[in-house]
């Protein structure tokens, strides 16, 4: 794991397939650290440990399921959160603990923001660090491509047309947001998240809604 923020920490990349990447971001907090996506590393959940473990667990979508949510769960004793239009595949691996259906925020500080298009349940979250800096964390929503740019999460061969503008609605709305870092789960480029504080967010949002129009 490496720390990327003074309360963020990223896991080892995973990779599912060939030429697509993951990680998993450890927010840490004094009521309960909260992990994001997933990892495939077992062997993270030592310096997790040492961290302070895990208390909730928040899947952007159904992609992200694996087994090691039960190991994580098991050692941790961690409550799984995910959108209920998802929850009948998540049983095949784990059913969440609890799900949500709407936007609003969890734990004070953490903006749950259903983003479909991707899939049914695709969520982003919105946090408000106590280090002053806002993240948010897309899912697959929109994700860092091999070029290094922003785009839509649109795959020809798993989507159909009907789904571009569900997901175009989400972009535009994720368009309006003001974070000061974007964290993708998976990503084919060389790193899964980005510094926008130079308020590039909305030119990088048009970029990713333009690579959906081309599709």
């Amino acid at each position: 794991m490496r720390q990327v923020r003074p309360d963020l920490w990223e896991t080892e990349s995973f990779s599912p397939f060939e030429g697509l990447k993951t990680h998993a971001y450890l927010l840490t907090r004094s009521d309960g650290n909260v992990l994001f996506y997933n990892t495939g590393h077992v062997d993270e959940l030592d310096p997790i440990a040492r961290l302070g473990g895990v208390s909730r667990q928040y899947l952007s979508h159904e992609d992200e399921l694996g087994d090691t949510l039960n190991t994580i769960a098991e050692r941790f004793g961690s409550k799984l959160v995910g959108h209920r239009a998802e929850r009948e595949s998540w049983r095949k691996v784990r059913a969440p603990d609890e799900v949500y259906d709407r936007r609003g925020l969890h734990l004070g500080n953490i903006e749950v923001i259903p983003t479909p298009g991707h899939s049914p349940g695709s969520t982003c979250f919105l946090v408000e660090s106590p280090t002053g800096k806002t993240y948010l964390f897309t899912g697959d929503t929109i994700y860092l491509g091999s070029d290094n740019r922003w785009r839509a999460g649109f795959i020809e061969s798993a989507h159909e047309e009907k789904d571009k503008p569900v997901l175009a609605e989400s972009l535009k709305l994720l368009r309006g947001l003001n974070p000061d870092l974007v964290f993708g789960s998976a990503y084919t480029g060389d790193e899964g998240f980005e510094d926008v504080t130079d308020g590039s967010w909305p030119d990088k949002v048009d970029q990713a809604l333009q690579t959906l129009r081309d599709q």
